[in-house]
């Protein structure tokens, strides 16, 4: 019976017509634009074959098979699908709805509702991968979010999350209501050795890719932004992550709360407002990369009454705007990456504007958005650039974002993991 069974799936294996058959259940799509920007450089003429989830073969000539679905992108500009690097998909726009009133009268079903929303409207965008650092007060819902764009319950990007997110206690919000009245915090307290490992712990268990840290925050004398954990209290953070494969990524805008940040050994610094040459250097020698989020202060700035179009920098954005240029000056590796949810999600294209407004030159933002973010996030095995081999997660847009980098909002295609979620 068992040598029947062996010869009948031999025949069937080796029968012309069940070889066809097989082949006929992949799906390919040739995408032909006028030209691919693949992660590091444009590509004129090239030709790109998807076939099932992953990248086929690129070039400028291309074999497709008979049964490809031949996609004629005339006039536009094919890339990577964006990485999101800096999201809170839990969290809208603060001109809607006050940070603190979002935390502590927004109900944890409402938030992931509209998180849902959020998540369509990033993909849609072109933005195929998000870092969402942290749900701000709805605890591991974004674990729970990830797992449903995974299961293709609804349209999103690909999540790294970082769930609660690491806070001294004391030091972070809401503080809206009198200190007699112990509320919802924003992330997680912990303090001291015992209390952190714990902490970090449980956080991995829950699901965070990563772990994100407060390195400071606005609890010192008069509101002024102070340090929080010490360097060794930062120091296990980093251990413990890095012991289960798991990068740590720390909010910091003080020189201070950088140093500790970067001497302990996180991957990103998120902010970075105060960096002084030293920071820069440091940055440098350790090979930590910087994530400026522009977009989020210009934002504030402008829900505070700031007409951009009328009136003159205010000085804050003034001062960030030097940072950014003293960080393009120092070599810093810069990550692209908006603070989204202090604006609105699907706009994420703003922190790209701003890059190039900045001084930093187009062909370097569409990197950032891409490749840089890919290698900095650890997945430049599978997304960031077009190659061979690599999945699917590719967009379109209308004429040469390297020559224009608003032409990067203007998206004709969004295909993830093989899929077409925008033609």
């Amino acid at each position: 019976m068992r040598y029947f069974l062996f010869l009948l799936g031999l025949i069937l294996l080796t029968c012309p017509a069940t070889r066809a058959q097989s082949v006929n259940l992949d799906t390919y799509y040739l995408l032909k634009p006028d030209r691919v920007f693949d992660g590091e450089q444009i590509q004129e003429g090239w030709q790109v074959l998807v076939k099932n989830n992953r990248i086929e073969a690129v070039g400028k000539t291309v074999n497709a098979p008979a049964n490809a679905q031949i996609i004629n992108l005339n006039g536009t500009t094919l890339l990577p699908g964006l990485i999101e690097g800096h999201s809170h998909l839990f969290l809208h726009p603060y001109n809607e709805t006050s940070w603190n009133d979002q935390v502590l009268k927004e109900s944890r079903a409402e938030r992931l509702a509209r998180a849902t929303v959020h998540a369509r409207n990033t993909l849609l965008a072109g933005f195929t991968t998000v870092r969402d650092l942290g749900t701000e007060g709805a605890g591991y819902d974004d674990v729970g979010l990830k797992q449903a764009i995974e299961k293709k319950i609804i349209p999103g990007p690909r999540m790294l999350v970082a769930t609660r997110a690491l806070v001294a206690t004391g030091s972070y919000g809401p503080k809206a209501l009198s200190y007699d009245i112990d509320s919802v915090i924003g992330a997680a307290e912990a303090d001291g050795i015992d209390a952190i490992i714990k902490e970090v712990r449980t956080q991995i268990g829950k699901g965070a890719d990563l772990i994100k840290v407060y390195a400071d925050y606005r609890w010192g004398l008069n509101n002024q932004a102070q340090s929080t954990f010490t360097l060794d209290e930062f120091k296990k953070i980093v251990e413990v992550a890095a012991s289960s494969g798991r990068p740590v990524v720390a909010h910091a805008s003080t020189p201070e709360g950088m140093r500790r940040a970067i001497l302990a050994g996180v991957s990103t610094i998120e902010h970075g407002d105060e960096a002084t040459p030293e920071i820069y250097r440091l940055l440098k020698e350790k090979k930590v990369a910087l994530c400026p989020t522009l977009a989020a202060g210009d934002a504030i700035a402008q829900y505070s009454g700031w007409n951009k179009t009328s009136q003159p920098e205010p000085e804050r954005i003034r001062k960030k705007r030097q940072s950014f240029a003293a960080a393009l000056q120092a070599g810093v590796t810069i990550i692209m990456g908006g603070d989204v949810g202090v604006f609105a999600h699907g706009d994420n294209a703003r922190e790209m504007e701003l890059m190039a407004a900045y001084g930093m030159k187009n062909r370097d933002v569409l990197r950032s958005a891409t490749s840089v973010n890919a290698d900095v996030f650890g997945l430049s095995h599978s997304v960031g650039r077009i190659k061979a081999g690599l999945l699917a997660d590719i967009i379109a847009v209308e004429g040469n974002p390297e020559t224009v980098i608003s032409q990067i909002r203007k998206v004709k295609l969004v295909m993830k993991d093989g899929v077409i979620y925008k033609q």
